[in-house]
């Protein structure tokens, strides 16, 4: 029996399931790619930043661009899980890095302040924004929007926050995020520092209540960080 055919329709078959995409170099330029979307996104937009301007910073042509991400729809997906991934480190790397000693709730707050004027957060966050408007954009982000939200329930980031699990230790990490989130793309027109010093106080006393610890009662301090 003449077994050359089948063999060589299964040769042709795995060497399609080899993609060129998965070469070394494929992969490296896949990762600078994605860099360069998150980075432009993250200045100066998700829809001012074009597929054209992403292949320009990455030093692409637009064929070369095409041929890693043929549609915006796959581009935005991967770049979300890019951000995800990068996300994800800085939780974990905030969580490692707690002054031994220090009120590990206090630290927390002020590190998600700090991630949120980063690169990745502020590239999620302009995703967010035209996912308002545009629904292949929310379809592409909502993985990564689900393993974040996952992720802020997390043992670790439970930790750092000193919270445990039910309904209040969940209601506290939700108003530190939430809160935070929302003051990180207000903008104060006067006496900004004063006002988030201000703010970020009362989060982390509000913080504390909810997880009872310590004896605080009142949101406001007695002697207020800035005035």
């Amino acid at each position: 029996m003449d077994t050359t055919a089948p063999m060589t329709r299964a040769t042709l078959a795995a060497s399609r399931d080899t993609s060129p995409r998965d070469t070394p170099k494929s992969l490296r330029t896949r990762a600078r790619i994605l860099d360069c979307a998150l980075s432009l996104f993250a200045e100066i937009g998700y829809v001012a930043a074009t597929n054209a301007d992403i292949a320009e910073r990455a030093g692409l042509t637009r064929g070369a661009m095409l041929y890693h991400f043929p549609t915006r729809e796959g581009l935005t997906r991967a770049v979300a899980d890019h951000i995800q991934v990068q996300r994800s480190a800085l939780l974990a790397q905030a969580a490692d890095q707690a002054p031994q000693g220090s009120d590990l709730a206090e630290h927390a707050i002020d590190a998600y302040w700090q991630m949120l004027h980063t690169p990745p957060f502020r590239a999620f966050a302009e995703l967010e924004a035209a996912a308002r408007h545009d629904p292949s954009v929310a379809e592409a982000i909502a993985p990564a929007r689900a393993a974040f939200d996952q992720a802020q329930a997390s043992e670790q980031f439970s930790r750092m926050l000193q919270a445990g699990s039910g309904p209040r230790f969940q209601a506290s990490r939700d108003l530190a995020r939430f809160m935070l989130e929302g003051l990180s793309r207000a903008h104060l027109t006067y006496d900004d520092e004063a006002r988030v010093a201000n703010l970020l106080t009362v989060i982390k006393r509000a913080t504390h209540m909810l997880n009872r610890k310590g004896d605080l009662q009142d949101l406001w301090p007695e002697d207020p960080p800035a005035r």
